[in-house]
């Protein structure tokens, strides 16, 4: 099998639709890089799936909270070439209604996702830009679309996502670089699939049932593939016709 001509970064990347866009872009032909923050076995298994079924991948842990761990983890990545997919997937949520919200709460969900996408996306901006090719894909959710109850902190981070990716993309639009959101719904497998019954999710989602990790994944595919290569500074939700 032929060595990919492309690498590419996914954080976050052992959770559940982290691994389906890590398995999804193995397959197109990509090597993945897994991020892990503390779970590193997770993402070298992972790994280990991908190349058992022919792909090519391998695992990393570090912090995207950590500004001089995640410079000194990518520069390593980057000695063996520029990376030019990057998927920003890492995120957490920890609601609370506002009046009952907590300064650690509000800080932390917005140091991973907002912080986080500027500690990973911005050292390999350049390494990018000398290829004059790249895709960056940020996940984000239909919480920064519309707005949730109790998730102000983890809206907040997602709608200031969006901001980002409509700048940066028009920052890189020149240099053949990408730059879309995708804007998940209610996900079996993600984050949010526990707080809601299948009630709730028949009450909520127009099309009646959660989307499925790999259908996030093929989205993602085809946004870091050649064929998405005018699709640029958009937030793309796919959440079953919920808005």
């Amino acid at each position: 099998m032929t060595e990919p001509s492309k690498r590419a970064l996914v954080t976050g990347g052992s959770g559940g639709i982290g691994s389906a866009i890590c398995r999804r872009l193995a397959a197109d032909g990509l090597h993945v890089i897994i991020h892990a923050n503390s779970n590193l076995a997770s993402a070298k298994e992972l790994a280990a799936r991908i190349v058992a079924d022919g792909g090519h991948a391998e695992a990393v842990a570090f912090d995207v909270t950590d500004a001089s761990a995640t410079t000194q983890a990518l520069n390593a990545l980057l000695e063996a070439g520029p990376i030019q997919v990057l998927v920003n997937n890492a995120g957490i949520h920890d609601d609370a209604v506002f009046p009952g919200m907590r300064l650690e709460q509000w800080q932390r969900v917005l140091d991973v996702s907002l912080n986080g996408f500027f500690h990973v996306t911005q050292p390999l901006t350049l390494p990018m830009i000398r290829t004059r090719w790249g895709r960056i894909i940020n996940i984000t959710s239909v919480a920064g679309v519309a707005g949730n109850r109790g998730q102000v902190n983890y809206s907040a981070a997602k709608g200031a996502l969006h901001a980002a990716t409509k700048s940066l993309a028009l920052e890189l639009a020149s240099r053949g670089i990408t730059v879309n959101a995708v804007a998940p719904g209610i996900i079996a497998s993600g984050m949010g699939e526990a707080s809601f019954s299948a009630e709730d999710i028949a009450r909520m989602v127009p099309m009646k049932r959660a989307g499925t990790a790999e259908e996030v994944a093929d989205l993602v595919g085809f946004l870091a593939s050649d064929r998405a290569a005018y699709i640029s500074g958009q937030v793309i939700s796919i959440n079953g016709a919920m808005i």
